[in-house]
């Protein structure tokens, strides 16, 4: 019955059609390997079966391309589809343009691990270990790393995210998220080469080797836990809709208020709002927030909340996170205070419109509220706190490990990110965001708290364990005791420097193995010439 069947298979896939079909699945069944589903096994029958595939077109480059192309732009449609919930809600745009404003922007995405596979091609003499456990590997993070750099970078759906909960998370405070994606890619590879019954010792022990070295790495201790403080993460569940009308601000701020006083049984020491709870100029609030810190003072606490700072000498918009309330001597709250973050990353159309002069005129998309900002400081000192210190990322920055890491230092006791998810609705976007935060925790041995408007509101401890959430599209206060962490992780200290070094290395020394394989045939093709 087996045989029968994979005849069948393998004479459907020795045509084009067949081929398309078998890769448009491929590509689109990884969503499941994600949160919310984290089905974490998926990526490999379908990693190695789009292998197996490739094997069947790689005499016809064009084909090859097109299959590669085909399977990536399934997997980023099925993973990234949520992305047309803001269009649809909040852009304007009819139906049948948001639909296609996604097809073309995976489209786009797909081009960075189609060339990344086009390109293992081109190598010619390489024996099929070389190919998939070298070549192939190295050059999807190559595409990733552009992806998430070119045109401001969208890195997301790294393979490595839906590990989080297997033994190769080990490899996080190492070499990052990163470093997961190549042991995933390296081991779909030996699997491939022993289905095919090739060097079978070899990929035995390397699949054994990179899940013991990960489990072993995971058990290693990189930080030194501090005294345990309360905190409550408050989610306002604010209507989209109404969020940035200015009759509801005040009924937004007096539903924050009597949510964080709900806990007073449990008396917190740090409050914290969402992103942009506070939908307001920073500089028109200051009859509300002045008092409000000096209240916070008297009663020990600290409140860091999101709101929109504005500088009148340059006219300048920040999408930003302040402190209020407790805070270290020298560091009370003040319009000019130093003791704020105003976000780097900014999304694009969320918070920047490119080209806008000709985009704004086409579409209500284009022209969302508080889509002009400018970006703060790459790196900027942490917040302070009554009782800890903490790097802070906004929102769509939390996918951004690098910039996370250039602002953590030895002293950073916690992470932590503030988000608004409400622009993608019940789509599985949010749970994705949420899935990228807590690789943040993992990576630096830090405890995460995330705080968001409608979920998912979300504290990690040190080691990436979840200590709560909140259920989405709900008014709630999650107040957790959770111990700030001092330390360095090998990852905080040098970043993707190894992986950098490593793939360099890979990519030299096939190229001189290249080099001596093509010139004894070339020696021959001269003699041969002359005879």
């Amino acid at each position: 019955m087996s045989n029968n069947i994979i005849n069948k298979l393998n004479s459907f896939t020795q045509h084009l059609f067949g081929q398309l079909i078998f890769a448009l699945i491929l590509g689109a069944i990884q969503v499941f390997a994600f949160a919310p589903f984290e089905q974490w096994w998926v990526l490999y029958p379908s990693l190695i079966g789009f292998f197996l595939l490739l094997q069947q077109v790689q005499k016809s480059t064009q084909r090859y391309f097109l299959i590669s192309f085909t399977f990536s732009i399934s997997m980023f449609i099925a993973t990234i589809h949520w992305i047309y919930v803001s269009m649809d809600l909040f852009g304007g745009m009819p139906t049948i343009v948001s639909a296609l404003l996604i097809v073309i922007f995976c489209a786009y995405l797909a081009l960075f691990p189609t060339i990344a596979l086009w390109a293992s091609t081109r190598f010619l003499n390489l024996s099929n270990a070389t190919r998939y456990l070298l070549l192939i590997p190295v050059f999807w993070l190559i595409s990733d790393w552009l992806r998430g750099y070119i045109l401001t970078g969208f890195p997301w759906a790294y393979l490595g995210y839906s590990h989080a909960d297997t033994p190769l998370v080990g490899f996080a405070p190492i070499l990052g998220v990163q470093g997961i994606t190549l042991a995933i890619m390296v081991i779909c590879g030996a699997l491939t080469l022993l289905m095919q019954k090739q060097r079978i010792v070899l990929n035995i022990s390397l699949i054994c080797g990179l899940l013991i070295t990960g489990y072993i790495l995971q058990k290693q201790q990189y930080n030194e836990l501090q005294p345990e403080i309360m905190v409550s993460l408050v989610q306002g569940n604010i209507d989209q809709n109404d969020k940035w009308k200015s009759d509801q601000l005040y009924p937004s701020l007096f539903k924050y208020l009597d949510l964080s006083e709900t806990g007073l049984d449990i008396q917190p020491e740090l409050i914290i709002w969402p992103e942009s709870a506070i939908a307001a100029l920073e500089i028109d609030m200051q009859r509300f927030l002045q008092p409000l810190s000096i209240n916070l003072a008297e009663k020990n606490k600290t409140l860091i909340t999101g709101i929109i700072g504005y500088k009148s000498a340059s006219d300048e918009y920040h999408n930003t996170i302040i402190a209020l309330g407790k805070l270290p001597l020298g560091q009370g709250y003040s319009l000019t205070g130093k003791n704020r973050y105003q976000k780097h990353q900014l999304l694009p159309i969320g918070e920047f419109v490119p080209f806008e002069d000709l985009l704004r005129p086409l579409a209500p998309y284009f022209n969302l509220p508080m889509s002009s900002f400018q970006r703060g400081d790459e790196i900027q000192p942490n917040l302070q706190s009554g009782q800890t210190t903490l790097a802070s990322a906004l929102c769509y920055e939390i996918a951004f490990p690098e910039l996370l890491r250039k602002n953590i230092a030895e002293k950073t006791g916690m992470l932590l990110t503030l988000s608004n998810d409400a622009w993608f609705g019940d789509s599985i976007g949010p749970d994705q965001h949420l899935q990228i935060a807590r690789m943040r925790a993992i990576e630096f041995a830090r405890p995460l708290l995330r705080s968001t408007n409608n979920g998912v509101t979300a504290i990690f401890d040190a080691y990436g364990n979840e200590l709560g959430r909140l259920p989405s599209n709900t008014a709630d206060v999650l107040s957790k005791k959770v111990q700030p962490a001092f330390g360095n992780t090998p990852y905080q200290t040098y970043g993707s420097s190894p992986l950098y070094l490593y793939c360099l290395l890979i990519l030299i020394g096939i190229f001189f193995h290249s080099k001596k394989v093509n010139i004894p045939k070339l020696l021959k093709t001269r003699e041969s010439a002359s005879r």
